[in-house]
């Protein structure tokens, strides 16, 4: 499926121009972290118009709000959709995330963006996963089956190379990042990464779970 020429040091600009001519109907997914941020410069230079699909659980940083706000000002010809399950904000000391994170994430993004692709069916999705984030996301490759084709063009670049990129076309990145919040969810969730631990380190920390359930496990897309 892979094409033969590729390899780890293919640019991830020829992977997504390969993408939207396999794949026209193909929609983005993206929480806006640095990654996400690189992904929408890089589609936006192979000519992408279509949707940037984003799950709004009721628990995000204002400024990953903010952040959304400002890539979708930058990038007008892309279509930004907020999803929602609708759930207001569960009772102070009773929040669902505290006795079961899994089912937390599965009611207030999986279940909505699940939804959402079963209704619009595209044949793929682009997004912005690589390798280095954690450990179990060290055998992503540019193309990953799953219940539709998973496009990652970012799967071999490492944190430094998406810092230069940002840097390099002045791209807006969540403030929070720049105080060690380098993989940003929801705030009772995640807290900044420490000194040697991996980029998703932050997110459920002490809950043994790295994943929201979007890519991995029986719910994922």
């Amino acid at each position: 499926m892979i094409p033969e020429h590729w390899s780890p040091q293919t640019p991830p600009l020829e992977v997504i121009q390969w993408a939207l001519e396999h794949y026209p109907d193909l929609i983005i997914t993206s929480a806006f972290n640095l990654n996400g941020v690189v992904l929408l410069e890089l589609a936006a230079q192979a000519g992408y118009t279509g949707e940037v699909v984003f799950v709004d659980t009721g628990y995000h940083f204002p400024e990953t709000l903010e952040t959304r706000d400002r890539l979708s000002a930058r990038y007008p010809q892309m279509r930004f959709v907020t999803l929602s399950a609708g759930l207001p904000p569960d009772p102070w000391g009773q929040e669902r995330f505290r006795s079961d994170p899994d089912g937390c994430c599965n009611a207030r993004k999986v279940a909505p963006l699940r939804a959402y692709l079963s209704q619009k069916n595209p044949s793929a999705l682009l997004n912005a996963r690589s390798r280095d984030q954690a450990s179990t996301r060290q055998g992503l490759d540019f193309l990953e089956p799953g219940q539709r084709l998973r496009i990652n063009p970012l799967a071999y670049w490492h944190r430094a190379q998406l810092e230069a990129f940002a840097q390099k076309h002045q791209l807006f990145v969540n403030p929070l990042y720049w105080s060690g919040f380098l993989s940003i969810g929801c705030w009772p969730c995640t807290r900044a990464v420490r000194p040697g631990e991996e980029a998703r380190a932050g997110r459920w920390s002490g809950r043994g779970k790295t994943e929201c359930g979007l890519w991995q496990g029986e719910q994922a897309l």
